[in-house]
């Protein structure tokens, strides 16, 4: 675990070993128990999760840790609640789908997020980012932590209209509601400003903008409604010299080109996007994370965890970026000896 490889290899300089990273892996409170010792339980207060998960990180070698600040709250009760799948131990997680913020889809495109919402207090918003990134650092002194926004572009519209209104509206007038993605963003950008002016040399945006089958809006449209506006986002962040890592679940191979064209530093994948063509083509250009398939954890045997593992390395072990991850998570049924097999497998694998 190491703050520097992690840095070096955000940065291009090719740390010793394949650093490596897991989203939600700390949160595996049978794993946590195994490697800890420490008993931490669904229902166990937030010191004691997070003692546990500061031991965890630091067994299992964790050179960064995902962290946004920016979230769906950012909307208060002004958006579409889909409520929550089960994910975590004993479905505490779970939540019924409630209210939508619209109906009707001409509705939906007049949103105007400055009338929802108001004007974002720039001084308040940046000691809002450096509170949460000196919290991160605090919780995890030894490895890369960053602050960003997970309601970028995609995801906050997303969040704001649901997946059914969504994709209502946007088959109902695509024009249109590329309007609203304009209006979103410009509203949007008053964070990206913020974020530039934090002191977190590295900054997290995440926006999902496709599913694992890819793009759910003709691709035409993303060209003219989302990647011009990430470059209108990540302007003041390139102009103040933050590494911007990007977060993206599903499948985007066919918008990789677009989003290196924008800046970014380090793009994070799921197994469903190509990551050997990332490598090929950018792998001396850009940073880049994850891959590793979580169903294999899953339901494959030690054969299979390793070959799983061997594929990741052999695509990014040798360029300086590489971060191992399985980049689609670790659900809290993933077998313990599977989990512990596969550190063991790219701990060996990864060294250089």
């Amino acid at each position: 675990m190491s703050y520097q490889d992690g840095w070096d290899a955000l940065n291009l300089r090719m740390p010793p070993r394949v650093p490596h990273y897991e989203p939600s892996l700390y949160q595996h409170w049978g794993v946590l128990k195994r490697l800890t010792g420490i008993e931490v339980r669904p229902d166990s207060d937030e010191e004691a999760k997070l003692k546990g998960s500061r031991e965890l990180v630091k067994i299992f070698n964790y050179d960064y840790i995902f962290s946004v600040l920016i979230g769906g709250g950012v909307f208060g009760d002004k958006r579409t609640d889909m409520g929550h799948a089960v994910y975590q131990a004993g479905g505490t997680d779970f939540r019924q789908a409630g209210k939508a913020l619209y109906d009707d889809p001409e509705k939906a495109l007049k949103f105007d997020p400055w009338e929802l919402y108001g004007t974002v207090d720039e001084k308040k918003a940046v000691a809002d980012f450096n509170a949460h990134w000196e919290s991160r650092k605090a919780a995890f002194p030894d490895v890369l932590n960053m602050t960003g926004i997970y309601v970028t572009c995609m995801s906050g519209l997303i969040e704001i209209f649901g997946w059914d209104m969504l994709l209502e509206a946007a088959g109902t007038d695509p024009e249109g509601f590329g309007e609203v993605a304009n209006r979103y963003t410009d509203w949007m950008l008053q964070y990206a400003k913020a974020l530039a002016k934090c002191d977190s040399p590295a900054v997290m945006i995440h926006d999902d903008t496709v599913w694992t089958s890819g793009a759910f809006i003709h691709p035409d449209w993303y060209r003219r409604y989302v990647f011009p506006n990430y470059l209108k986002l990540f302007a003041p962040l390139k102009e103040a010299g933050k590494l911007i890592m990007y977060t993206c679940d599903g499948n985007y191979t066919e918008f990789i080109d677009d989003v290196v064209a924008t800046g970014v530093n380090s793009l994070m994948m799921e197994p469903a996007t190509d990551m050997a063509y990332v490598a090929e083509k950018y792998g001396k250009a850009v940073s880049f994370a994850g891959n590793a398939d979580t169903r294999v954890l899953l339901l494959g045997t030690k054969e299979d965890i390793r070959a799983e593992v061997k594929r990741c390395m052999d695509t990014g072990k040798k360029y300086p970026g590489y971060f191992i991850s399985v980049s689609n998570h670790v659900p809290p049924n993933t077998p313990v000896d599977s989990v512990l097999y596969y550190k063991d497998a790219f701990e060996e694998m990864g060294r250089r």
